[in-house]
């Protein structure tokens, strides 16, 4: 017995009649008696009499018919009741976010989030990229956004937004000779160099970039490692070393001439970022609504 042939069977005993049954589900004649029928042989007993004139039930007919009200009507309130949930749209999201999406490209789209949706609120967590999906892997956070993938099982990435990532020096003479041709390659070797921390999506990247230019990370004059985006263009400007950030976190210290920025002899290091689930969560409705709002948030945007 299933729920559709309960429905059937009760709009036959209200209408009386196979034919009105069929018009009010939008069902043929064949298919009404069908499901009647199956029910019948289910029950091992006999639930309508069928006279020439009408149709009305046996006396089992009538006690499946109070018994399929309840159910059907338990069906759907049920069904008015996820609709209002998924309508409320409020609660409390948590995310892990590392410091490029936590600090560059989340702030606008929650801002344009709660225009919609001003009843959701955001407990924002910042960690690196590696504690970003650990913390997804582990469902201590709703959604998370990292600068860069690994093989987690437990996670799905989805790319939201596009970053660049460029080498940024001291303003001084000797580096602005390289605004025509991009930083040298092999010269990134030569210099004290600022690093990210372990885990940073913008370490792991530039280090891949490295790789696939021929040049070891490992060689890299490594002065001073920091977790914080503004504490490296700040050493940069007071010239502690170089270092390679995200175009986007550096434009303020660029714009008032503080740091200068470069690709690498004019070939851009260009990253995804991404929004990553747990696979096997069950995002609420709300959650639910802001993991597809950001997905499409920045490329809507152009």
């Amino acid at each position: 017995m299933d729920i559709k042939q309960l429905e059937v069977f009760v709009s036959v005993v209200d209408c009386s009649s196979f034919s009105k049954a069929g018009d009010k589900l939008h069902l043929a004649q064949p298919t009404i008696s069908g499901q009647v029928a199956s029910l019948e042989q289910e029950m091992k007993t006999q639930l309508l009499i069928r006279a020439t004139k009408e149709i009305y039930p046996t006396e089992a007919g009538k006690l499946l018919y109070t018994h399929a009200k309840v159910i059907l009507e338990a069906r759907d309130q049920a069904v008015r009741e996820m609709e209002a949930f998924s309508r409320e749209m409020r609660g409390r999201i948590t995310v892990a976010a590392s410091t490029i999406p936590g600090e560059y490209h989340i702030p606008k789209m929650l801002q344009s989030f709660r225009k919609s949706y001003p009843d959701v609120t955001f407990d924002i967590q910042m960690m690196d990229s590696m504690e970003v999906i650990h913390h997804v892997s582990n469902r201590a956070v709703d959604v998370g956004f990292t600068g860069t993938t690994i093989d987690a099982p437990r996670c799905l990435f989805k790319e939201f937004a596009n970053d660049r990532l460029v080498v940024i020096t001291p303003n001084e003479k000797r580096y602005q000779k390289y605004t025509a041709t991009g930083f040298p390659m092999k010269q990134i070797l030569s210099e004290p160099f600022i690093m990210r921390e372990e885990g940073s999506g913008t370490r792991l990247e530039t280090e891949q970039f490295l790789k696939e230019m021929s040049i070891d990370p490992q060689k890299l004059n490594g002065v001073v490692t920091v977790r914080n985006t503004e504490s490296i263009k700040k050493m940069v400007s007071e010239g502690v070393g170089i270092s390679v950030i995200s175009k986007s976190a550096c434009e303020d210290y660029c714009q008032f001439k503080k740091i200068l920025a470069f690709d690498f002899e004019n070939v851009p290091l260009r990253r995804k970022l991404y929004i990553v689930k747990n696979r096997k969560s069950v995002l609420s409705a709300t959650v639910q609504a802001f993991y597809e709002y950001a997905k499409e948030f920045y490329f809507k945007k152009g």
